[in-house]
Parts: C-alpha cells; structure tokens; sequence
C-alpha cells in the first residue's frame, strides 16, 4: 500500500458481516496497535490531520531520524571543512596547473561545501564565527577563481548571508557587511560582473545576485556603501548596463541600484558627470521619447532612469553639461508627445531649471530660445495623460508652477516679454488656470488650519499638550499643498507687476467673485519670504529680490 493509499483508507463500516474466510484470515494475522486520537481515545473511521502529518514526517525522515543541532560547535566544523577543501583544490590547481581532469575533483568537492554552508545564513547569531575563523577573508578570495562557477556560488553564499528580510537579524549582518566591506567586496564584485557573459543563464543569474548583494548591504550600512561604490568602479559599470538597449531584469535591477547610489550623494553625482552619464542617461531615455514601454517593469525602469537624471541634476555643475547634451531639447519633445514619457519629462525641466546658480539661469533662458513655452503650457492648462488623481495631479502642478516660476526668476528682456504674454494670449486662460489653483490650494491650506485650531480648542478643554506643534503644524500645512500655493501666488505677483492693466484687472475680478482680494496673495507672500532662509548668499539674495517685490506689491494695491 502507497502513501497515497494510506492517507485515504477508511475501515469498512457497513453493517454485513465478513465473510467466513476473512475472518479466518484475520485471526491468524497479528492484532495491529490501534491508532489513537491526539487526546489518547482509539481513532474511530480515519486519521486525524494530525497522524496524517506525523506520518509523512517519519516518511520522509527515514535516513535520519535525529539530524544534528546546528550549533556553534557544528558550524565551526563546517568551516573547518570547507577551510580545508578550499586549501586541497589549491594545491591540485598548482600541482596540475594543465591539466583540469587532475584538479576538476577538487572543485566539485570545493561546490558541494559552498552550497553546505548556505545553511548557516538560518542561524545569523553565528556570523561572528565566520568573521573570527577568517572564512569571510577566503569567500572573497574565491570571488577571484579561475573557475566563473565557484565565483558564482559564493556569490550566492553571500547573497543568502546578506539577505535582510528579517528586522531581527540586522544587529548580527552589520558585523558581517562591514567585514566584506573591509575586503574590498565591492570591487570584487566589480571583477565579477565584468567576467559573467549575461548570454549564459547561470552568469546572468550571477549578475543578478551580485547586484542582490549590493542592495541588501546598502539597505543596512547605506553611507559607506554608496561611498564605496563610486570608489571602486560599480557606478560606473552601472552607467555601462543600462546604455544597453534591450530590456531585461538585469537592467532594471541596475537601474534601481544606481538610483540609490546617487540619491542625496555629491560625490556619486560628481563621478556620474565626469563619467560622460549625463549623456548615457539622456541617450537611455531618448528611446521613450517616441514609444512607452511595454511592460509594468519596463515603466519602473524609464521612471528609475529619470529619478538618476533628477538626482544628477541635484549638483549644480550637472545642470550645465545637461544643457550642453541638448537635454532641455529632448525633454521638450517628451512634452509634446502623448507618451508615458512626458509625465517625468516636467519633473526633470523641475530640477535643471529650479535654483539660484548660473546653470539653472542659462536653463531657463535657452528654454524660452527653443521655443519651451509652447510645450509647457498645455501641461499648465491641463494635466498630462496618465496621472493618476490626487497626489499625482498635485505633483504635475508643483513641478509645472514651479518651472513657471524659476522662468519668472530667472528670464529678463524679451524672454521674460514672451513669458508674460502667455498669460494674456486667449482671452486670459492661462491666468484663469492660475487662479483656478490658488483657490483649489487657498482652500485645502483653510481646511487644515480649521482642523488645527480645532484639536488645540480640545487639547485646551483636556489639559494635553502636543510636543513640537509648531513644527507638526507646518509640516501639515505643506503636505496640504502650502508650498505650491506660495509658488502660485509668486507668479500672481509677478504679473501683477508686469505692467499690463488687463492682468491685474483679471485677477482682481476673479478674486471678488471667489470673495477673496489681492490681500490674501499678500499674506502667502509674507510667508514665504519670512520662512525663506539665508545659509548662503544665493539665498539671500533671494530673499531680498522677494521682499523688494513683495513691498513693491503691498504699495501697488
């Protein structure tokens, strides 16, 4: 009887009796122990899924019924094994350097150890006896084996070492990431995604653990390991995977990787701009400008390609050899297609353009030269297809209000003429549009400080006290939308200065019919200008043009 056939006996439980020869039969067999409940009662009609369980175990512990306790003391003899194979297969390897029948013995033993210590990654309390015995010394040796299937399964090891899906065990990882570290595992790494032909399955399985590995050390000690990877080329290989054209997993995971690797890093952006990057990324993303993508995990990466070009432009010296790798060009023609592409294309126009320095001056002007407005305002009038509602759309009118603001920083003479009359062109929709958000965020900015003065009337009535409310208070405020209406209202100030009576006139209207008036503009701008710092003299200059126009504004009403 198969397992299979025990599982699903029942004892017959009909009422006619068995007939005489059976009965005879049974007597002569011996009586079998009757199986029991899990309360200690004789099972009656089938077993319990408990039995059943219990009898697949035995089933399948048949050659070891006792497996031994992974402890200290079994770990320290696995290491000591796999010490001593590693040394056997060098001694095979220069004994019999020419000769592979010799040592190939060797190397398979030397495999099988490797995949036997995979086991101890379930016990990461004694990962210090890995760091003590010196085998995370010789694991990294072994990422420079003549054989690329030994570098590959040590690259596993270390993956499955690494793996930081467990909050619990990252107390005994860092020890272990730091001591790779220590070891240059970085620039091995490095070697080892130089060496795999991605043609080959296993190589490109081999690349895409390598890159695991990174990611999950960067996810426990980030600093030293974005570092680190400027220092010993892995951005650099990064930048050389996603130049390639074709799709596949393996870019992705780049793309990911090297999007942590710049974010919040000047170094890393630094490096990305000496290594010609600012020009691999606009030429990876000029493929989108014509076509979407064509999967879920494609868009992930044209969305993670423009998150590196973004982090990039976060360096000010970036901006200027984006301007000279014809970015603003492509990005404006992303603007005009109804591709995917042109949602990301704004937040980029955002980042090259918004600032205080020279780079982001030139920006502004060579995108009015190339004819940037009539791109740009479709986007302002209307939100481009495929944004989700809500914090999407929000996002677009930031990063549009924004570009239209840094222009009005930024542009003078016939530029900024240009600019303006944009706003008067059609019956003045555009300045309709740009009241139509000052209200919609006048608004949500109310709604907040309504429910504000609420919970401190309540916490006034029950004695409680809310520790740093000032700042939970402004925190608030900008998530409900403050900082794009400060950017709104600086663009309605700056029109209402511009000398043409017809829109100021439009404004004043509208605002009186919404029960508003310039004053309340006059408010936002206060605001804004008084929380505007002064850490250096960009910002202050800032703040001074702001509050000479501000002052100018308050007279003009």
């Amino acid at each position: 009887m198969d397992l299979g056939d025990i599982l699903s006996y029942k004892p017959d439980t009909s009422s006619k009796r068995p007939r005489q020869e059976e009965e005879e039969e049974e007597k002569d067999e011996v009586a079998a122990p009757p199986l029991k409940k899990s309360n200690g009662s004789i099972a009656e009609g089938e077993l319990t899924d408990e039995q059943k369980l219990k009898l697949l175990q035995n089933l399948s512990d048949d050659e070891d019924e006792n497996p031994e306790v992974l402890d200290a003391g079994a770990v320290k003899r696995m290491l000591l094994s796999f010490e001593k194979q590693v040394l056997k297969n060098q001694e095979m390897r220069i004994k019999f350097p020419d000769q592979p029948d010799k040592f190939m013995e060797s190397e398979l033993e030397l495999n099988d150890e490797i995949q036997s210590l995979h086991i101890i990654s379930t016990v990461p309390q004694y990962y210090s006896l890995l760091i003590g015995a010196r085998t995370i010394n010789t694991l990294c040796s072994l990422l420079t084996h003549d054989n690329s299937d030994i570098c590959i399964a040590v690259i596993d090891l270390l993956q499955e070492l690494t793996d930081t899906s467990s909050i619990d065990e990252t107390e005994y990882t860092e020890a272990l990431v730091e001591e790779l570290l220590n070891e240059k595992l970085l620039a091995l790494l490095v070697q080892i995604l130089e060496r795999l032909d991605e043609k080959v399955s296993e190589d490109k399985e081999g690349v895409h653990n390598t890159l695991a590995i990174i990611e999950n050390i960067s996810e426990i000690l980030n600093k030293p390991v974005t570092t680190a990877a400027g220092e010993q080329g892995l951005l650099t290989w990064l930048l050389k995977r996603v130049r390639i054209r074709q799709y596949d997993e393996n870019k992705l995971y780049a793309s990911e990787i090297l999007a942590i690797l710049l974010q919040d890093h000047t170094p890393n952006q630094s490096l990305l701009g000496n290594s010609d990057g600012i020009d691999i990324l606009l030429q990876s993303l000029a493929y989108y400008k014509r076509r979407d993508p064509h999967s879920s995990d494609e868009i992930e990466l044209m969305e993670n390609l423009f998150d590196c070009l973004c982090s990039s432009l976060m360096y000010p010296p970036n901006r200027d050899k984006f301007l000279k790798g014809e970015g603003l060009q492509l990005m404006r023609l992303m603007l005009q297609s109804k591709k995917l592409s042109r949602r990301s294309s704004l937040k980029v126009l955002n980042h090259a353009m918004c600032g205080g320095g020279a780079e982001c001056r030139d920006n502004c002007e060579k995108f009015i030269e190339i004819f940037g407005l009539g791109s740009l305002f479709p986007a302002f009038m209307k939100t481009p297809r495929g944004v989700k509602k809500g914090t999407g759309t929000e996002e677009q009118e930031e990063h549009v209000t924004s570009i239209i603001a840094s222009l009005f920083r930024h542009v003078s003479g016939g530029g900024r003429d240009r600019l303006v009359s944009k706003f008067v062109e059609n019956d003045h929709e555009k300045v309709d549009r740009l009241l139509e958000l000052h209200l919609k965020y006048k608004n949500k900015i109310r709604e907040v400080d309504e429910s504000i003065r609420n919970e401190r009337r309540y916490r006034v009535t029950t004695g409680g006290d809310e520790e740093n409310e000032e700042e939970m208070t402004f925190l608030r405020r900008l998530e409900a939308g403050l900082f794009k209406l400060q950017l709104i209202d600086y663009i309605i100030t700056e029109l209402c200065l511009s000398g043409i009576p017809s829109i100021r006139g439009r404004v004043i209207t509208i605002l009186g019919q919404r029960g508003g008036a310039l004053v309340d503009v006059v408010n936002v701008m206060r605001e804004y200008v008084d929380g505007l710092g002064e850490e250096n003299e960009d910002e202050k200059a800032e703040k001074k043009r702001l509050a000479e126009l501000l002052k100018n504004f308050e007279t003009s009403i």
